[in-house]
C-alpha cells in the first residue's frame, strides 16, 4: 500500500533496506557503548564534515568545477539537510553530557534539555509540512531539495500530530545515567511515546520526503525502537538521535545513495517511491499538476497519526488529574513494566 517495492527490483529493495537497518543498528551500539565510541562519532567525524562542507561552500562561490559538481551541493544544499544534521548531532552531544556527566549535563537545570531538542527537531518538521500544505495544496510542488511533493489535508493533520506529539513528551526533569554508563535513560517515554512518535515521524518522512522514506521512513526509525523494546529500555530517544545524526551525516555526503531526481533519475535500483506517485515514476509530473498523484497513502497514515497523538495526549490528561500530578514534572506510566525495567538501569539521585 505504501511503497512500489513489489517489482523486478524488490529483492534489492529490500535487502538494502535491511542491510540499512543493520547498519544503523551497529554504529549506534559502537557509538553508544564507550566514550571512545561516542566522541569519534558526535565529535571528530562531524568536525570533519564540517570543513569539508565549508570547503564545498566556499569552492562553489569561486566556480571550482569539483565543487559545484559535488553531489553534497547538487542535492542536499536546501536548509532543511544541514538544520536535522546539526540539531540531530547537539541532542548526541547533549545527551552525552547528561550521561557522562560532563559540565553542565550534572546540574539539575539541564535536565529539560532532552525535551527541548527533541522539541525543536519536531517543529523543524511540523514546519516542512506545512510549508508542503501552503505551496502545495493538492497539487505538486518542487521543494529547495529537488523533491516533488504533493501537498494537502494530510500535511495539515501530520503538523498537528506534531505539535501533540511534544505535549506527549512526559517528565522533562526525569532523565538519569545508566548505571552502566552506555546510555541515558528517560525511563518515562515508554512504549507508548515510541509508537506514537514513530507513526507520526514516518508519516512526515512520507509527505515531506518521500523519495527517501523507504530509508529515513522505514530502516531509520526500525533501528533505535528495535534496540529500545529488545535490549535497550529507556534509551530510546538517546538511540534515536544518534541513529538520525549518523543517518544524516551518511545522507548529506552520499545523497546518490538514496537519490531519484525530480525528473525521474536515479542511480542504484534499490530506490524505492512511495505509491504517492501513482505509478511508481515520476512520469506527467508538472508544478501545479495532479497527474500521477494518489495521496490517499499519506492521507491514511497522516490521520492515523493525528488519531493516535490524540489519544495518546488524552491518556496522559487523564492519568494526570487522577493522580494529580504535573505530568510534566513526574512520570506518569509508573505502572508498565517498559518503565519499571528502565528505571533498573538508572543512576537515580
Amino acid at each position: 500500500m505504501f511503497f512500489h517495492v513489489y517489482g523486478a527490483h524488490a529483492l534489492l529493495q529490500w535487502g538494502m533496506m535491511l542491510v540499512v537497518l543493520a547498519g544503523l543498528i551497529l554504529w549506534n551500539e559502537f557509538a553508544r557503548r564507550t566514550k571512545t565510541g561516542g566522541i569519534i562519532t558526535f565529535f571528530a567525524i562531524p568536525v570533519i564534515l564540517t570543513a569539508y562542507f565549508v570547503a564545498i561552500a566556499i569552492g562553489a562561490r569561486t566556480g571550482a568545477e569539483w565543487a559545484l559538481n559535488n553531489q553534497t551541493h547538487l542535492y542536499m544544499n536546501g536548509w532543511f539537510h544541514y538544520a536535522k544534521l546539526y540539531a540531530a548531532l547537539t541532542g548526541c552531544i547533549g545527551f552525552m553530557m547528561i550521561k557522562y556527566k560532563w559540565g553542565i549535563g550534572a546540574k539539575h537545570w539541564f535536565k529539560p534539555f532532552p525535551f527541548v531538542i527533541v522539541a525543536i527537531n519536531i517543529l523543524i518538521a511540523v514546519a516542512s509540512d506545512f510549508e508542503s500544505a501552503i505551496k502545495g495544496w493538492n497539487c505538486w510542488w518542487l521543494s529547495s531539495e529537488g523533491v516533488w511533493l504533493y501537498g494537502g489535508w494530510h500535511n495539515v493533520m501530520n503538523g498537528i500530530a506534531g505539535i501533540l506529539n511534544i505535549f506527549c513528551m512526559t517528565a522533562w526533569w526525569r532523565v538519569y545515567p545508566s548505571k552502566d554508563k552506555k546510555d541515558m535513560i528517560w525511563a518515562d517515554m515508554t512504549w507508548v511515546y515510541i509508537v506514537i512518535y514513530d507513526i507520526w515521524n514516518f508519516a512526515y518522512t512520507y509527505n515531506c520526503l518521500p523519495t527517501h522514506s523507504w530509508f529515513c521512513g522505514i530502516a531509520l526509525l526500525l533501528a533505535p525502537t528495535v534496540a529500545a523494546l529488545l535490549w535497550n529500555r529507556g534509551g530510546w530517544i538517546q538511540n534515536r538521535a544518534n541513529t538520525l545524526a549518523i543517518w544524516c551525516m551518511f545522507a548529506q555526503v552520499f545523497p546518490l545513495f538514496q537519490e531519484t531526481f525530480h525528473n525521474g533519475f536515479h542511480k542504484f535500483n534499490w530506490v524505492a517511491l512511495p505509491t504517492t506517485y501513482a505509478d511508481g515514476t515520476l512520469n506527467g509530473i508538472v508544478e501545479g499538476g495532479s497527474a500521477n498523484a494518489n495521496p490517499t497513502a499519506m492521507t491514511v497514515i497522516s490521520a492515523l497519526a493525528l488519531v493516535t497523538n490524540i489519544i495518546a495526549l488524552a491518556y496522559i490528561i487523564h492519568i494526570s488529574r487522577k493522580r494529580h500530578i504535573n505530568p510534566y514534572k513526574e512520570d506518569v506510566f509508573v505502572n508498565q513494566k517498559y518503565y519499571k525495567d528502565a528505571m533498573a538501569r538508572a543512576v537515580v539521585e
